[in-house]
């Protein structure tokens, strides 16, 4: 994991869950981390920790959904570390419900962050990325951006929407910019939001471990994996399910 070693990451979604796990490796393997998210006290106590265990990390919250403060997240990186070298866009919310429910407020809600979140957190890294002719950024996007079951529709269409936005960005930055895409598709994942979002009988059934359900760090080896590849070979989608989840 050399090539992760005192690279510069912005990391969303970092309070819990993915996000938690993605900040614990890649501090293990020297990252210098930008945490965000909502909860100040999880992302202090997680920053404390990192950097007791010999990490380095600094923490500024942010709602990926607020333009203004993610831009602001990616500012205090540069003013921190001089440059970005990975921004990685794991935030999402998933308040799945039947259509015929009406749910518009929680729609509104996935397009806000699962959609435009990503796509701020693009335009916050994208002019330094540029500048500097190197970069990555990694998109947490889903299983159920490949297919869509009953209560996922929108859910499902926000997560199509970042596997399309991915792949646009792969498009024009590549070659232009040296600017690398990654699109990383995990299928269910114990984790306080995915697990919330089941019918109650199978909330005690997807646990790490029983093969329905894959602990957080399958999610952050992945993402350990594309990072650490040289920067000449760009890894650009990742599907990872649990051994027993059939869709």
């Amino acid at each position: 994991m050399e090539n992760i070693k005192s690279k510069v990451v912005v990391l969303t979604g970092a309070t819990g869950g993915i996000g938690e796990a993605i900040a614990r490796l890649l501090a293990r393997h020297g990252a210098k981390l930008v945490l965000t998210g909502r909860k100040e006290d999880r992302l202090q106590a997680l920053a404390g920790e990192i950097e007791r265990d010999g990490g380095e990390a600094i923490f500024r919250t942010a709602d990926v959904s607020s333009r203004q403060e993610i831009q602001e997240v990616a500012q205090a990186a540069l003013q921190q570390y001089g440059r970005i070298d990975v921004l990685i866009n794991n935030a999402g919310i998933m308040p799945n419900s039947l259509l015929n429910e009406r749910k518009v407020d929680d729609w509104e809600r996935m397009i806000d962050v699962n959609i435009k979140g990503v796509l701020y957190g693009i335009a916050a890294v994208l002019p330094a990325m540029r500048e500097q002719q190197s970069g990555h950024i990694i998109n947490v996007s889903s299983l159920m951006g490949h297919k869509v079951v009953p209560v996922t529709a929108v859910y499902s269409a926000t997560k199509h929407a970042v596997r399309a936005i991915t792949e646009g960005l792969r498009q024009e930055e590549s070659a232009a910019s040296r600017i690398r895409a990654t699109n990383i598709s995990p299928g269910m994942v114990a984790t306080e939001t995915a697990i919330g979002a089941l019918p109650p009988e199978y909330q005690n059934v997807a646990t790490p471990g029983s093969g329905l359900a894959l602990s957080p760090d399958s999610v952050a080896r992945a993402v350990a994996f594309a990072i650490n590849e040289p920067d000449d070979a760009a890894v650009n989608e990742i599907t990872l399910r649990p051994t027993l989840q059939e869709i």
